[in-house]
C-alpha cells in the first residue's frame, strides 16, 4: 500500500509538471541583467539567465515561446514605457520583471516612484493573465565593499517589492538571504553583472521557484570556501575602482547610458530549439 507521504510526493511532482506545461508564451522585461550582461555568448551576444530559464522551460514544452525585452542601462520607468506596452501585446503566460537597480544605485533615489512604475508592470501583467515572476535583489555592498552605503538601500527596496509580490498572479525569487548571490565569484569583473555561473543560479532559482520538474534548491547552496590574502585584495579593489567605478562614474556625469540606440535583442516570440535559445 502507497504511504501517504508518497502519495503527496507524487501529486506534488504532478502538479510541478502542470506547473511548468501551462507556460507556452514567456517574456522578460528588465535592464542588463536580463539581456545577459556578463554572459557572453561567443559571437559578440549575451545569453543571461533568461535565455538559460528559457531553455530549461522548453524541455518541459518545446513549443515554447520567449521573448526577450530588456535593455541594459534602463531604469524602471524606462523599462515600464518602452516594455511592457510591446510585452502585454505579446499575451505571455509568463513574464518576468527585473527592475530598480540602475536607480538604486544612482545618487538621487526615488524608491516611492520605482516601486510604483515596479507595481503598475505588475498589475498591468497579471491583469492580462500572466504569471509573473520578480526578484529581490542580493546586497550589493557585499560584492563591492565601496558601495556599502547602499546596502541599506537594497535592503529597503527588497522588503517593498516584498510586499509587491504579495499580489495574485506574482512570484518571488527572493535571493537577499542567499549567501551564493554576494558571492564575488558568480559575479562578472565590473562587480555589476553576474557572469556565465551567476545566470546560470537566477536560471535554476526560477526553475526551482516555478515548480519545473527537476529543479531543486541546490543554487542555494554556498559556494566552496575561497581565501583571498589581504594584499591581493586591495590590489583587486583598486583594479575594480580604476577599470569599472571611475568609468561608470563618468558615463554617469556626461548623461551617457551603456543603452542609448540599443533595442531589445529578442523583441519577438521565438521558438527555443533543443535547449538552445536561437536568435531572435
Amino acid at each position: 500500500m502507497t504511504s501517504p507521504g508518497a502519495i503527496r510526493e507524487e501529486a506534488k511532482v504532478m502538479l510541478d509538471h502542470q506547473v511548468a506545461q501551462a507556460f507556452t508564451r514567456f517574456v522578460a522585461l528588465g535592464d542588463s541583467q536580463t539581456e545577459g550582461i556578463g554572459d557572453p555568448d561567443g559571437s559578440g551576444g549575451h545569453v543571461g539567465w533568461a535565455d538559460r530559464f528559457a531553455a530549461l522551460l522548453a524541455g518541459v514544452d518545446p513549443g515554447l515561446g520567449y521573448a526577450n525585452l530588456a535593455v541594459r542601462g534602463r531604469r524602471a520607468a524606462e523599462i515600464r514605457a518602452e516594455q511592457l506596452g510591446p510585452a502585454l501585446a505579446l499575451r505571455p503566460d509568463l513574464a518576468a520583471v527585473v527592475a530598480g537597480m540602475n536607480d538604486l544605485i544612482r545618487p538621487r533615489f526615488d524608491m516611492e516612484a520605482v516601486l510604483a512604475e515596479i507595481d503598475a508592470m505588475l498589475a498591468a501583467l497579471t491583469a492580462a493573465g500572466a504569471r509573473v515572476v520578480t526578484f529581490t535583489y542580493p546586497d550589493i555592498g557585499g560584492v563591492a565593499p565601496i558601495v556599502r552605503p547602499l546596502s541599506a538601500r537594497v535592503r529597503a527596496l527588497n522588503a517593498r517589492v516584498r510586499e509587491l509580490a504579495r499580489r495574485p498572479g506574482v512570484v518571488l525569487v527572493d535571493f537577499e538571504p542567499v549567501a551564493a548571490a554576494t558571492d564575488r565569484r558568480v559575479f562578472a569583473e565590473d562587480r555589476l553583472h553576474l557572469n556565465p555561473l551567476g545566470h546560470e543560479l537566477v536560471a535554476r532559482a526560477v526553475a526551482e521557484t516555478l515548480g519545473l520538474p527537476g529543479a531543486d534548491g541546490g543554487w542555494r547552496s554556498p559556494l566552496p570556501p575561497f581565501r583571498q590574502g589581504w594584499g591581493d585584495a586591495v590590489v583587486a579593489e583598486l583594479r575594480w575602482a580604476a577599470l569599472h567605478m571611475a568609468p561608470w562614474i563618468g558615463r554617469r556625469l556626461r548623461g551617457i547610458s551603456t543603452g542609448s540606440g540599443l533595442t531589445a535583442k529578442r523583441p519577438e516570440l521565438v521558438p527555443v530549439v533543443s535547449g538552445v535559445v536561437s536568435p531572435g
